[in-house]
């Protein structure tokens, strides 16, 4: 996940937003605040927020680690949920242009805080106020969140299967490692979300249990809506999976039959030039041979390899090695 460490957010930034209505506007105070969204925080702010909240540092540092797993974890009335979210890395120069991350969500006695260290559009539309409007409560806000990452899943691998059909089409024109090693950071990053979305349902199964998530009547509804969202997800993933591998295989095989048709060629053009070749090679040794008095020595032994080569392309055309 190297990759991933390189594109980390560099801005660092807390935001914090109250609830007004349906929807989230910015506060002026942390005491006030119903949600704070730490981006890339920095060891200062991080100290500053587990002392304020009485948090796990761990709860945080641990989302540094591109390969943290999804998980739930309780402690002291604070629960934190790590989900794994997609990424659409836009610099022309990684290595893969979609893959995972860990994003995680605490919920505190009065408070939901975000933490986030890798760039992602998932919280977009509620930083920016331009969210639905819906009835806001930590338990909706939290699927509403993991709603959304399933959403950015299928909306990614809609992309990814787009991509693939462009690099297909590609192929069917030239045979190039380019478009192979592009066909095989495609399927890469369909075994990350393939990883991610299954991952994500255990967390969402645990929720649906939890005595946390039924304090609010609206979300036993909600998260069976969020569950069928990722297993939707997981279901295109494992059918572009599918595709792409089965895609990855014909190629293989075709440019093993062409090798094979390119070698057979070259193998029939060297037999048939061999021919004239042998003859010539005999004819230059110093002992009597046939026809080395006569006048037409020279277009006799052409006119004979000539005919033999031609044999030879007869036959090889009749069995179809051209």
């Amino acid at each position: 996940m190297a990759e991933q460490n390189r594109y980390r957010k560099e801005v660092i930034m807390i935001h914090i937003f109250k609830v007004s209505g349906q929807r989230f506007v910015p506060a002026l105070t942390m005491e006030e605040a119903f949600w704070i969204h730490l981006e890339n925080p920095s060891p200062e702010e991080i100290e500053r927020i587990v002392k304020k909240y009485n948090l796990e540092e761990d709860f945080i540092t641990d989302l540094q680690d591109a390969d943290e797993n999804a998980r739930l974890e309780w402690d002291e009335g604070a629960l934190l949920t790590i989900l794994r979210v997609p990424i659409y890395y836009k610099h022309r120069s990684a290595k893969i242009s979609f893959a995972t991350a860990p994003m995680g969500i605490i919920s505190t006695e009065d408070k939901l805080i975000t933490v986030s260290f890798y760039d992602n559009e998932i919280l977009t539309q509620y930083l920016e106020g331009k969210h639905r409007p819906f009835n806001i409560t930590q338990q909706s806000f939290l699927l509403n969140i993991n709603l959304r990452t399933a959403i950015y899943f299928l909306k990614f691998l809609k992309e990814i299967n787009r991509r693939t059909t462009l690099i297909e089409d590609e192929l069917h024109q030239s045979m190039k490692n380019k478009e192979l090693i592009r066909l095989l950071r495609m399927e890469k990053s369909l075994v990350y979300f393939n990883t991610a979305l299954k991952s994500n349902e255990i967390i969402l199964e645990r929720l649906q249990r939890t005595r946390w998530l039924l304090n609010d009547p609206d979300a036993e509804d909600m998260i069976e809506d969020v569950i069928i969202e990722n297993k939707q997800a997981i279901e295109m993933a494992n059918i572009y999976s599918s595709i792409l591998s089965g895609m990855m295989d014909a190629f293989a095989s075709i440019i093993s039959n062409n090798l094979n048709v390119v070698m057979k060629f070259l193998t029939s053009i060297t037999i048939i030039i061999s021919v004239p070749t042998l003859i010539v090679s005999i004819y230059g040794m110093n002992v009597p041979l046939p026809f080395q008095e006569s006048n037409f020595a020279f277009a006799l032994i052409m006119g004979i390899s000539v005919l033999i080569s031609l044999i030879l392309v007869l036959v090889f055309i009749h069995k179809k090695y051209f």
